[in-house]
C-alpha cells in the first residue's frame, strides 16, 4: 500500500477513534477548580464560551467525582519540530479516572498522526492505564513510521560534518502490564517488538567510512524480547504533575529465539520528581533523569540509546531527535514551571537538559552536551490539567528550534 494511501487511513481511523469516544463516553463539564489563592481556573473551553456567549456548566469540584471525568481533547494544527521541519499534525488526547476514590490516578491515550515536510509519516499511540484501586498499570507505545532522516554518527563528540541521510520504515510494538505490590510500588514484565526495513542511507563525500558504515547496518532489523519491570509512581496525574515522584526500572531481554535478530540485553531507569514550590502559585520544580544503558551486545543501530526516542519524543530538547547515539546514555534535565495568568489559564517553564553517551569505538565516557530554553504553556483542560506546550530550546554547535506537544515534556 502507498504511504500516502496509509497516511489518509491513519489520519480518518484516528478521527473515527476520537468520535466514537465522543460520543460513547458522557463527558462531563469542565469542573471549575479553585486554586489556593481562590481565583477560579480557566481553560481554552472557557475562553471559547466565553467568546460565543454561552453560559459554561459549571460543577464543584470533588474527589469523590473523578470516576465521571472524562475530558476528549482531538486537535489539529501546524507544528513544527528540528526532525520533520514543519508538519501537520492530528493529536488526540483521552483522559479519565477508573475509579472514584480520592487518591485515583488518572489515565491517559495520547493518539498523534504527523505528515511532515520531509514526507515523514508518524503515527503513534501511547497509553497508561490505571484500574480500579490502582491494582494493575499498563504501559503501551506503538508506532508505525515512514521516517527519512539523518543520523550523526556515534557518541557525544559527533559533529554535524557527520550527518548522513538515512531511510527506513519503522514498526514498534511495546506493552507492559504490572500489579499493584504495596503502595505506590507495582512490578510486572512487558513484551518489546522493534522493526526496521527498507533501510537505505546516502553516501556522503568523504573519503571516511561513517559510524554508520563502520557499525553495519542491514537492510532489515528486528529486535524482540520480554521485559522485567518495576515501578514506583506517587503521582496523581501524569499529564501534568503537581507534586510526587515517578520511578521506572527495567531489564531488557532480546533473544533469538523470540525473532531478534541477535541477543542483547539492556537496562532503563527513568526517575522524575515533582516539588511544589508554593502551594498559592502552584509553581511546580521538576527533575528528570534518564539512563538507558546496553548490558550486553550487539545491538541494531537504530534500536541504540539515542536523545529523543524516550518513550514520548521529549528528551534533549534544543537538538534535533538521533542527534546523540550510543551503547550508554545517561540524561539529565530540570524544568521550573509557573504561572502567567492567576487564573491558570497562561503559563511558562524555564529548562535546561545535559546528556552524555559513551564514544564508539572504546564505549568510553568522554563529553557532556548541554542544552536549555523556555517555553509557553495554554490550558487546554482544567480537569485533566492538559496543557499545549510551546518551547523553544538550544544546545551546542548552534543547535536550537521549537517544538510543539500536548501535554507537559515529562
Amino acid at each position: 500500500m502507498a504511504w500516502g494511501k496509509l497516511l489518509f487511513i491513519s489520519v480518518c481511523v484516528c478521527f473515527l477513534n476520537s468520535t466514537s469516544l465522543l460520543f460513547a463516553q458522557q463527558i462531563a463539564a469542565d469542573t471549575a477548580l479553585t486554586s489556593a489563592d481562590k481565583n477560579p481556573q480557566k481553560d481554552i473551553g472557557d475562553v471559547w464560551r466565553s467568546v460565543v456567549k454561552k453560559k459554561a456548566i459549571i460543577k464543584s469540584d470533588s474527589s469523590h467525582e473523578k470516576g465521571s471525568r472524562r475530558t476528549l481533547i482531538p486537535l489539529l494544527y501546524p507544528g513544527y519540530a528540528l526532525v520533520t521541519g514543519f508538519q501537520i499534525v492530528l493529536t488526540t488526547n483521552f483522559s479519565f479516572y477508573a475509579d472514584h476514590s480520592k487518591n485515583a490516578k488518572i489515565s491517559s491515550i495520547l493518539m498523534n498522526n504527523l505528515y511532515t515536510q520531509y514526507n515523514q509519516i508518524i503515527n503513534l499511540i501511547n497509553s497508561n492505564i490505571w484500574t480500579n484501586n490502582k491494582k494493575f498499570n499498563f504501559l503501551g507505545d506503538y508506532r508505525l513510521y515512514k521516517f527519512p532522516t539523518n543520523t550523526f554518527g556515534l557518541g557525544s563528540t559527533s559533529t554535524f560534518a557527520e550527518k548522513q541521510h538515512v531511510d527506513y520504515s519503522y514498526l514498534k510494538i511495546y506493552e507492559v502490564g504490572m500489579r499493584k505490590i504495596t503502595g505506590n510500588l507495582s512490578g510486572g514484565m512487558g513484551y518489546d517488538f522493534d522493526y526496521h526495513w527498507n533501510v537505505t542511507a546516502t553516501k556522503i563525500s568523504t573519503s571516511d567510512s561513517t559510524d554508520f558504515e563502520k557499525y553495519g547496518v542491514k537492510k532489515t532489523t528486528s529486535s524482540s524480547g520480554i521485559t522485567l519491570n518495576l515501578q514506583y509512581d506517587s503521582r496523581l496525574n501524569s499529564n501534568n504533575p503537581a507534586k510526587g515522584t515517578y520511578a521506572f526500572l527495567e531489564l531488557r531481554t532480546n533473544l533469538k529465539a523470540l525473532g531478534s535478530n541477535d541477543n542483547w540485553q539492556s537496562v532503563l531507569l527513568d526517575v522524575r520528581k515533582y516539588i511544589q514550590t508554593s502551594k498559592k502559585s502552584g509553581n511546580v520544580l521538576a527533575l528528570w533523569s534518564y539512563n538507558w544503558i546496553t548490558v550486553h551486545g550487539p545491538i541494531p543501530y537504530f534500536d541504540l540509546p539515542s536523545l529523543g526516542w524516550d518513550h514520548y519524543n521529549n528528551m534533549g530538547r534544543g537538538y534535533v531527535q538521533g542527534r546523540f547515539r550510543a551503547w550508554n546514555m545517561i540524561y539529565a534535565e530540570a524544568e521550573y514551571r509557573f504561572r502567567l495568568t492567576k487564573n491558570g489559564l497562561i503559563g511558562g517553564v524555564l529548562f535546561s537538559n545535559a546528556s552524555t553517551l559513551t564514544e564508539y569505538p572504546s564505549n568510553k565516557w568522554k563529553n557532556i552536551n548541554p542544552g536549555g530554553g523556555l517555553g509557553l504553556r495554554i490550558k487546554m483542560n482544567k480537569s485533566s490539567k492538559t496543557n499545549f506546550a510551546i518551547d523553544y530550546g538550544f544546545g551546542v554547535g548552534g543547535s536550537r528550534g521549537f517544538s510543539f506537544n500536548l501535554n507537559e515534556i515529562f
